[in-house]
């Protein structure tokens, strides 16, 4: 049974576990998804966006054809505000931008200065379903990443030695965004068997990525709805 992080009678924001499916695969055995399941509950409920399988976390459905397209609008827009946490090998060099940066002011604002990866990315045709980067013929990829600080990861379980806790905001959202952006300026991700080396990939028992935070406008009431998980990891 699924327990709504929030839900009303337009929408709902569900937690997807790790491993599970947004939406039906190819064959009878990935039928079984956070959609489905969701169906089961509230008949009403529409796909707005999707989690990678592996990653866990935060998920919105709209319970109305209006609601799923201002949502779909709102991501469209960059209106929904994104934040990630991870964690991936290595210790990667905080390079924060100067205030002259084009995206400067797009920064989170939280009173920490964050670093961006802006990487073009473009699907890898000959090795589906990876993506790549690719200078010419990528679609504009930005993220922003910012290590966590002792106070905040205090509270978390430890993880592996070698290994840093990172805050993601995407400013885009394409395919594997995090997880190849991340691989690209040296840090992948710990239990991701797309982009790792086997010996990162075996540093955790699945992908260490999770969907903590969405913050966006009620597209019926205007009010803003701010949904945050605990880390599951």
């Amino acid at each position: 049974m699924l327990i709504p992080d929030y839900i009303d009678e337009h929408l709902l924001v569900l937690n997807k576990p790790s491993g599970l499916l947004c939406v039906p695969g190819r064959g009878e055995d990935k039928q079984d998804c956070l959609s489905a399941r969701a169906q089961q509950q509230w008949p009403d409920a529409l796909v707005v966006h999707r989690l990678d399988q592996p990653t866990s976390g935060l998920v919105v459905m709209a319970r109305s054809l209006a609601v799923q397209r201002a949502l779909g609008d709102a991501f469209a827009a960059r209106a929904v505000r994104k934040r990630y946490t991870a964690v991936v090998c290595g210790s990667p060099a905080a390079q924060p931008l100067p205030p002259s940066h084009a995206l400067h002011a797009a920064m989170p604002q939280d009173g920490h200065r964050w670093s961006l990866v802006d990487l073009p990315l473009i699907a890898d045709w000959e090795r589906r379903p990876l993506q790549r980067v690719d200078g010419e013929m990528g679609k504009p990829s930005q993220t922003w990443w910012r290590a966590m600080n002792a106070e905040e990861a205090a509270a978390l379980p430890a993880i592996p030695a070698g290994s840093t806790r990172l805050w993601l905001g995407p400013l885009t959202g394409r395919t594997h965004q995090l997880r190849l952006h991340m691989q690209a300026i040296g840090h992948a991700m710990l239990g991701d068997g797309l982009y790792a080396s086997a010996a990162v990939q075996a540093m955790a028992p699945r992908l260490l990525l999770q969907a903590q935070q969405l913050v966006f406008a009620h597209p019926v009431t205007g009010q803003w709805l701010d949904c945050r998980l605990a880390a599951d990891f």
